[in-house]
């Protein structure tokens, strides 16, 4: 075993470089500063609503290669739920109408040209968008690439909110454009949804801490770095010589590499002084999650029975998830909420809640829920502008050992988890470092 890979954050880009890395020559150590691993992709359990759940919520689509990859490597791939096929059932709450999204299976999408499979009221000009939005580039925003209709607004808008967690007019046309010819412009097997059956950590984190440990990886939770220090050569021979802890400081050899995956924000902190041109997304949005606990677990039916979830236009709500007991809610771009009164928005969320699922569900749901829970991610992606996109840093670097990982570096996607694994699996190959292929 040749030298030490040390990853530097325990999030999803820490966690998908350490799989990847796990099966090469290296020694791997991963640090995380906290006492658990999973960055915004991790469960808990909530005193308040008596329930285990996840912190945030996340739909998969069968084209984030590098998610499934990872899966598989850990063993956890059949804890993912959903349809197995491309269906996305929806209901606009202003106008009372509801519908399933049914893409056609191969490529040549057939689905545009059946009225019952597609977007109601939409017309086929409008896909016009779709071409402005694939060729897109630069300064460009989603809304400049929009044409006005329902297909516009029942489907474009609230799947780029919800990838680029940031709003139409500001959001990167580019970086949506990317998510489509990735997903929508492969068809259908691209598009299929998935979510987890469980928890987050039971498919995202305690399968690879087993993992790791079986493939005699170190994970080193409360292992805060403070400081690094790099030799005083001239590029290109300048390096990361330690790395300083709480606890005291790790010395490097020069076989030893460096993998920083950590928020944008702590990246500036501890290359600023060794990189003075690094640039970082310095504009950030937020998520709200809200969970709420039933007394009796809703009985779904129809397209909400097997998806398991629904998209909702019109309303604060925007995707509604069904967990047994559990009923949880997704609003992206929150920061246009931030000074509405707490109970206000649950309040009103739980009205979009009952007016999306109450027709399909066997029996309504209550007037109140038996408890509820709002999570709040202050600075949950970067802010997926043209503008902050334009600052996203290549993951190698002026220090030869260090290559840097996270859904804010420039991997051409936003901030999804797609994204941030893949940068893992990316510096890993930017070290030199190779697995062998999966098969």
């Amino acid at each position: 075993m040749v030298g030490t890979l040390h990853i530097i954050g325990g999030g999803m880009a820490g966690l998908a470089a350490a799989v990847e890395a796990a099966g090469t020559c290296k020694h791997i150590v991963l640090h995380e500063s906290g006492n658990v691993c999973g960055g915004r992709a991790r469960s808990y359990d909530d005193k308040h609503l008596g329930s285990y759940i996840d912190n945030g919520n996340h739909l998969f689509l069968s084209a984030n290669k590098t998610i499934f990859r990872y899966l598989n490597l850990i063993g956890s791939v059949e804890t993912l739920a959903g349809p197995k096929a491309p269906l996305f059932p929806f209901i606009d709450l202003r106008e009372d109408v509801r519908w399933t999204l049914s893409l056609s299976q191969g490529k040549i999408p057939w689905w545009i040209f059946q009225p019952h499979r597609r977007v109601p009221d939409m017309r086929l000009s409008e896909l016009r968008s779709l071409y402005k939005l694939f060729s897109a580039t630069g300064q460009t925003t989603v809304t400049e690439c929009l044409l006005s209709g329902s297909f516009s607004q029942r489907l474009l808008i609230p799947f780029s909110i919800s990838v680029l967690n940031t709003p139409c007019e500001t959001g990167s046309a580019a970086l949506l454009g990317a998510v489509l010819r990735e997903s929508l412009f492969r068809g259908g097997e691209a598009c299929i949804p998935w979510f987890v059956s469980k928890g987050l950590s039971e498919t995202f984190v305690t399968p690879a801490l087993a993992y790791l440990r079986y493939m005699q990886a170190e994970v080193r939770l409360q292992s805060r770095i403070t400081q690094l220090d790099v030799s005083k050569e001239n590029f290109p021979y300048r390096r990361i010589t330690a790395l300083h802890t709480h606890h005291g400081h790790i010395p490097l050899t020069q076989d030893d590499q460096v993998i920083l995956a950590v928020p944008a924000p702590i990246a500036k902190s501890l290359l600023g002084k060794h990189i003075p041109h690094l640039t970082v997304p310095t504009e950030f949005e937020s998520i709200l999650n809200v969970h709420f606990r039933l007394d009796t677990a809703p009985i779904p039916i129809g397209s909400l029975a097997r998806c398991g979830f629904i998209g909702v236009i019109g309303g604060i709500a925007e995707w509604i998830f069904l967990r047994g007991h559990i009923i949880s809610v997704t609003v992206s771009a929150a920061n246009r909420f931030i000074c509405k009164n707490p109970d206000d928005l649950m309040h009103k969320i739980w009205h979009d809640v009952r007016c999306a699922c109450d027709a399909a569900l066997s029996h309504p749901l209550p007037l109140y829920p038996a408890a509820q829970r709002m999570i709040w991610e202050k600075r949950a992606t970067f802010a997926a502008t043209p503008a902050q996109n334009h600052l996203r840093p290549g993951q190698t670097t002026l220090l030869t050992n260090l290559a840097l990982a996270g859904d804010w570096v420039s991997t051409g996607l936003p901030a999804t988890v797609e994204g941030a694994m893949r940068s893992g699996v990316q510096a890993v190959e930017i070290l030199g470092l190779k697995r062998p292929t999966l098969h």
